[in-house]
C-alpha cells in the first residue's frame, strides 16, 4: 500500500502533468507563426499557407524538452538515499526497519497504538501483595518483599512459620500451574517464560514450605542448581495429569494434579486454577479458610474481595486469583491415558469453563510491573509533537488507568471518563459512538482487549484519516499489524509471525524507541519535502521562462539541448 508521501506525490504528479502538458501545448501553439505563414494574394480572399516542417519540428522539440525538463528526474534517487540513510540511523537506535518506505510513514504518524506490558513497562513482574481469606467477612493481607526474580530478596511479611492451608495451596498452585523456569546465570536470577509466571515461581519460593531446613543452605551453595528449590520439591511430589491452557474467554489456566503416593490407587486428582479475579470469582462457590475448611462464598465476601482487587488495581497492580476444586467426578481418577473415559472431555477446550466451575477461592496476589523510566518523557514528547497515544492492554481497567496516569498518558488530576474503555464496552458501541470515543482530543486506554478489538480500533482510525502505528508481539496481533500504516513488532518478546507481519521491529521492545524513530522519520520526511520543493521550483522556473518568451514573442531563452 502506498505511503502518505507517495499518495501526495501521486496527486501532485497528476496535477503537474496536466499543467505542464497544457503549457507545452500552448508554447507550441503560440510559436505557430514561426512555421505557418498566411499570405493573401491580390484578388483572392483565401490565403495561401506556407508551412515550414523544419521549424515546426524545432518548436515541437522545445515543447517536448520543456516537458522533460519539468520532471524532477533526480527525485527517486534522492528519496531512496534519504530513506536508506534513515534506516541506518534508526538501526543504531534499536529500530530495525524491514520495509524502506516505512521510514517515511513514521514521519507522518499521528497516532501510536501501544501495548502496555513490556513496551511501556519493564515486563519484570514481581508479587508485592498477597491476600487470603481470614474468616467469612475478612481478608488477611501480606506484603511480599523484593522486586526482582531473586527468591532470596525478602519474603512474605507476616506469614506464619507453620504455613496455613491457604498459603500452602497458593504455593502449590504457583508451582504447578506454571510453565516458567527460574535460572541463575552470571550472578543474576532470570525468568525463562512468561514474566507473570516467573513472578509466581518467586512467590512460591518466598512462601516456602513448612520445613525449610536445608533449603537456604542448598540455594546459597549451588544457586545455579537450586534457583527454584521449593517449586522443584512441590513438583517432584506431584503428578500433573493435564493442563487446561489459558484462553481469552475464560481468562484462566488450570492443571489437574495429584500427590504422589506409594499406594497403587494413588491419591485423587484436584484442579488448580489461576486467572483474572473478577472472572474466577464468578465460577467460585466456596472460599478456603486458614485451617483448610471451606465455607460458601457469600455476596458479602465476594464484594470484599472485589473491593480489595479494585484497591490493588488503583495502585497499578495486576491482580491474579487462585482457586482449586477437589470434587472432579470422572476426572478424579484421570491418569493421563487416552483410554480413560474422561479424556474426551479434556480434548474439547469449550468444556474447560464447565470443568472450572464450583471452585474454592484460595487467595489473590497483586503483581507489580514497573514503568520504564524513560517512557514518561517519551509520552510527553508525543504530546508536544501532536501525536496521540492509545494504550491497548489485556489488564484490568483500573490497573490500566493507574499505569497510564503514572506514565503521563493522562494527567494525575484528569477525569478519564470517556477516555477509558474495556474491549467489550467498545465492541458494544455503535460505529458513530466508536468514532466519537476514538477521535476526541487526548489519549485513550483500552483494557481487557482481544485481537479483534485492536483491528477495529486501527481500521476506524485509518478510515478517519489518521496515520496509525501499531505495536504487537503475538500471533493474534499479526492482522492488526498488517492493517496499520506501520506495524511495529517486538524483537525480544515478539513471535516470528508478528515480526513477518510488521514493517519495523523494536530490538529493545521499548516505547521510547518508537518515539525516537518517529522523530527521525519526521526529520527525513521534512528533508524530502524540502528537496522536492527545491527541484520543483527550479524546474518550474525553466517552464515559466520559456512560456513567457513564447507568449511575449521574445527570442527563446533556452534551446532544447540546454
Amino acid at each position: 500500500e502506498d505511503t502518505p508521501l507517495k499518495q501526495k506525490l501521486d496527486r501532485f504528479g497528476e496535477s503537474l502533468t496536466m499543467m505542464i502538458g497544457v503549457i507545452c501545448l500552448l508554447v507550441w501553439l503560440i510559436n505557430y507563426r514561426h512555421f505557418v505563414q498566411f499570405e493573401f494574394k491580390a484578388g483572392s480572399t483565401i490565403p495561401s499557407v506556407a508551412f515550414d516542417l523544419g521549424k515546426c519540428t524545432y518548436y515541437f522539440k522545445i515543447a517536448i524538452a520543456l516537458a522533460v525538463a519539468a520532471i524532477p528526474e533526480g527525485l527517486p534517487a534522492v528519496i531512496t538515499t534519504c530513506l536508506a540513510l534513515g534506516t541506518r540511523k534508526m538501526a543504531k537506535k534499536n529500530a530495525i526497519v524491514r520495509k524502506l518506505p516505512s521510514v517515511e510513514t513514521l514521519g507522518c504518524t499521528s497516532v501510536i497504538c501501544s501495548d502496555k506490558t513490556g513496551t511501556l513497562t519493564t515486563n519484570q513482574m514481581s508479587a508485592v501483595k498477597l491476600i487470603t481469606v481470614r474468616d467469612e467477612t475478612h481478608l488477611t493481607t501480606y506484603t511480599v518483599e523484593g522486586t526482582t526474580y531473586n527468591p532470596t530478596e525478602g519474603g512474605v511479611v507476616g506469614a506464619p512459620k507453620k504455613l496455613d492451608a491457604s498459603l500452602r495451596a497458593i504455593a502449590k498452585i504457583s508451582a504447578l500451574c506454571n510453565g516458567a523456569q527460574l535460572e541463575y546465570k552470571n550472578d543474576t536470577y532470570k525468568c525463562v517464560g512468561e514474566p507473570t509466571e516467573g513472578a509466581l515461581k518467586v512467590l512460591c519460593e518466598k512462601i516456602g514450605l513448612d520445613d525449610m531446613r536445608g533449603v537456604a543452605k542448598k540455594r546459597s551453595s549451588k544457586p545455579e542448581q537450586h534457583a527454584q528449590i521449593v517449586c522443584d520439591m512441590i513438583e517432584s511430589a506431584h503428578d500433573v495429569r493435564a493442563t487446561l491452557e489459558f484462553d481469552r474467554d475464560r481468562k484462566s489456566m488450570s492443571v489437574i494434579a495429584s500427590e504422589k503416593t506409594d499406594s497403587k490407587r494413588g491419591s485423587a486428582n484436584e484442579l488448580l486454577v489461576k486467572g483474572a479475579p473478577e472472572v474466577l470469582l464468578e465460577r467460585c462457590a466456596f472460599v478456603q479458610m486458614p485451617d483448610g475448611a471451606t465455607a460458601p462464598l457469600s455476596a458479602t465476601m465476594r464484594n470484599v474481595i472485589l473491593n480489595e482487587q479494585a484497591t490493588m488495581a488503583r495502585d497499578a497492580l495486576r491482580c491474579l486469583a487462585f482457586a482449586k476444586k477437589v470434587s472432579l467426578g470422572d476426572l478424579s481418577s484421570y491418569d493421563g491415558s487416552e483410554k480413560h473415559k474422561a479424556h474426551k472431555v479434556l480434548k474439547d477446550p469449550s468444556a474447560y469453563a464447565s470443568i472450572e466451575s464450583d471452585l474454592i477461592f484460595v487467595g489473590m496476589t497483586g503483581l507489580r510491573d514497573p514503568p520504564r523510566p524513560e517512557v514518561a518523557g517519551a509520552i510527553k514528547a508525543c504530546h508536544t509533537a501532536g501525536i496521540r497515544v492509545i494504550v491497548i492492554t489485556g489488564d484490568n481497567k483500573l490497573t490500566a488507568e493507574a499505569i497510564c496516569t503514572e506514565i503521563g498518558v493522562f494527567k494525575s488530576s484528569a477525569d478519564v471518563k470517556g477516555k477509558s474503555f474495556t474491549g467489550r464496552e467498545f465492541a458494544a458501541m455503535s460505529k458513530s459512538k466508536q468514532l466519537k470515543a476514538l477521535l476526541g482530543e487526548g489519549s485513550r486506554v483500552f483494557s481487557r482487549t482481544e485481537p479483534k478489538h485492536k483491528q477495529d480500533i486501527v481500521r476506524l482510525l485509518r478510515d478517519s484519516g489518521d496515520v496509525v502505528a501499531m505495536t504487537g508481539d503475538g500471533v493474534n496481533d499479526a492482522p492488526a499489524l498488517k492493517l496499520a500504516d506501520i506495524g511495529i513488532a517486538m524483537g525480544i518478546a515478539g513471535t516470528e509471525v508478528a515480526k513477518e507481519a510488521s514493517d519495523m521491529v523494536l530490538a529493545d521492545d521499548n516505547f521510547s524507541t518508537i518515539v525516537e524513530a518517529v522523530s527521525e522519520g519526521r526529520s527525513i520526511y521534512n528533508n524530502m519535502k524540502a528537496f522536492i520543493r527545491y527541484m520543483i521550483s527550479s524546474n518550474v522556473g525553466e517552464v515559466v521562462s520559456i512560456f513567457l518568451t513564447a507568449a511575449l514573442g521574445m527570442p527563446e531563452g533556452l534551446v532544447p539541448v540546454q
